[in-house]
């Protein structure tokens, strides 16, 4: 067997199209678009990609995008000064403050201090707390929701399915685990969350249906561990070196794709997977914080 790609580039351009309509219908019925603060504190080169691209997925999909750049001195009571502001603003639907921040600041209190109302990145005890107990009505951590959309879209039955999820991140493994088990179109799946005290990591992920993997691990995943059929979703992002490419470097992600791809019924390519739709969830996130904010205006 050798799988099917499921293409995140594609799925993520039907997902912003949707998007975009709705932003248009908003401007055209009520005067107001959508609006997203995005801070960035210090040079770090790999979060100034990242801001770039949600700057100019913003611009794209027709929401205001304000990006927001500071030294990498910054304090943490100026930091915490900005977003007071920004919570203060009602123009602001959503603020997002570009991980890692430099060491003087502590990263929690940032969380803490952006108004769940606007906590489009899904980081708020409020909101992930919410998103636990079953309230999908709200933000969704983005790239765990950007994984259901791919499953979904691409045909992929969760309900009664035996998922692995590798990994307990705050920011992917955890959620993702009370996502796929939840009772909801995308849910109803048995799910196992392994990590680095797992034993026979293999016994575990060969009864698996579906494998997501979020360790961070380069080429973790490999063939003799998956079963025959078994759909894989790779949200690791990981540069190795390579002479042969320009930079250097090239992007690989937690699953050995190699040896993977002639098992997995399904598999994600890293590029090109589930990144476009962590940045396409994040756009649809604004949009509910902009469409929660006219309700109560």
């Amino acid at each position: 067997m050798s799988a099917n790609l499921i293409n995140g580039n594609e799925i993520s351009k039907a997902v912003n199209a949707e998007t975009a309509a709705e932003v248009a219908e908003i401007v055209a019925k009520y005067g107001v678009r959508p609006a997203l603060a995005v801070i960035l504190v210090g040079e770090d080169p790999a979060s100034q990609v990242y801001v770039s691209r949600k700057d100019k997925k913003c611009a794209e999909l027709g929401i205001r995008s304000e990006k927001i750049v500071l030294p990498a001195d910054t304090t943490e009571a100026e930091l915490l000064a900005i977003i007071a502001k920004l919570n203060a603003d009602p123009s602001i639907h959503g603020i997002l403050v570009q991980s890692p921040v430099p060491k003087q600041i502590d990263e929690q209190k940032v969380v803490l201090a952006i108004d769940p109302a606007k906590d489009v990145d899904c980081f708020h005890p409020f909101n992930v707390g919410r998103m636990m107990l079953g309230d999908f009505s709200g933000f969704l951590p983005c790239t765990p929701w950007g994984v259901t959309v791919l499953l979904e879209r691409s045909g992929v039955v969760t309900r009664g399915k035996n998922a692995v999820v590798l990994g307990r991140s705050n920011i992917v493994g955890k959620p993702m685990a009370a996502m796929l088990a939840a009772k909801a179109p995308f849910g109803d799946a048995t799910v196992t969350v392994c990590h680095s005290h797992t034993r026979d990591l293999a016994a575990v992920t060969l009864q698996a249906d579906i494998i997501v993997a979020a360790l961070g691990i380069p080429r973790f995943l490999k063939g003799d561990q998956v079963k025959e059929g078994a759909v894989i979703i790779d949200v690791g992002i990981n540069r190795i070196p390579d002479p042969t490419a320009k930079n250097g470097c090239r992007l690989v992600g937690d699953v050995d794709f190699d040896s993977v791809v002639e098992k997995a019924s399904l598999i994600t390519p890293v590029p090109g997977g589930v990144g476009p739709m962590t940045i396409a969830m994040l756009m649809k996130n604004t949009l509910r914080a902009c469409r929660a904010a006219l309700k109560t205006a």
